[in-house]
């Protein structure tokens, strides 16, 4: 079993703010193994975030990691790194130890519903999984949930559980979406999903993002925690006999038909 903490944080514009936040929920956080904060919880999404950029090793990692050691708890958070005349929007990936273990730069932008993260953001390009607290994670960040080709290179990189992390949009059917997504990246792949978003900030409320609605799916894609839309910490047990039992009943990665030809 890995414990994880599904930590659904308001997001301020503010990073020592932000940093207060993760430091508050990982002492919250007791007996977790690993802790997932959603995307961007450097600061909020806006013009800003190229002054507000940070590299792995200023402050607010630097502090996400003593927090990560100090409270023995690997950590996932969203960050912004600074780029060449954009920034990238970043997945960090901190063990228990408070060591940088790897760093995913989001490959798809959220150029849709009005929005155009393009504009500030450069995409990544690499697929990433790392071991984390004895579980090979798969790092997804909000948008790119909608694309399972993304999902299914990294289980085949061997990812036991996807951290899909976001600042989810608000508006008509948004969190439909979200629920649907991250149920059928979890069913389609036999992979447990633990998929962490903002909580909505009143404060901040004019911009739309972070619906809350953190959630764990399990292999077969029931929804087993769900963190609603109020600011919460919750820890959840990942339970690899629960894959191997899933994948028995349903071998359907071993079921693709690679190579299939369009008529």
């Amino acid at each position: 079993m890995t414990r994880i903490a599904l930590c659904q944080i308001p997001v301020s514009p503010d990073p020592p703010a932000n940093l207060k936040r993760v430091r508050e929920a990982l002492a919250r956080a007791e007996g977790a193994d690993l802790a997932i904060f959603p995307e961007a919880t450097l600061t909020r999404y806006g013009s800003r975030i190229t002054d507000l950029a940070e590299p792995l090793d200023g402050p607010f990692v630097s502090g996400v990691a003593q927090a990560a050691r100090e409270h023995g708890i690997a950590v996932i958070a969203g960050v912004f790194e600074p780029g060449p005349g954009r920034v990238h929007n970043t997945a960090v990936a901190i063990d228990a130890h408070g060591s940088v273990k790897a760093a995913y730069r989001k490959i798809h932008l959220f150029d849709s519903f009005g929005a155009k993260e393009s504009e500030l953001v450069a995409p990544g390009g690499e697929p990433t999984v790392v071991e984390l607290a004895g579980l090979r994670v798969g790092l997804i960040t909000c948008y790119d949930v909608r694309f399972p080709e993304l999902a299914r290179a990294l289980v085949d990189q061997g990812a036991e559980l996807f951290a899909v992390i976001a600042a989810w949009g608000s508006g008509p059917l948004k969190e439909d979406h979200w629920i649907t997504l991250v149920r059928a990246r979890a069913l389609e792949n036999t992979t447990w999903t633990a998929a962490v978003g903002q909580a909505p900030n009143p404060a901040e409320s004019t911009d739309g993002f972070g619906v809350g609605r953190s959630m764990l799916a399990d292999p077969l894609g029931v929804v087993r925690a769900d963190l609603g839309t109020n600011p919460g910490i919750q820890v959840v047990e990942v339970d690899p006999e629960v894959t191997a039992a899933a994948r028995t009943a349903l071998p359907c990665l071993e079921h693709r038909v690679l190579g299939i030809k369009r008529s």
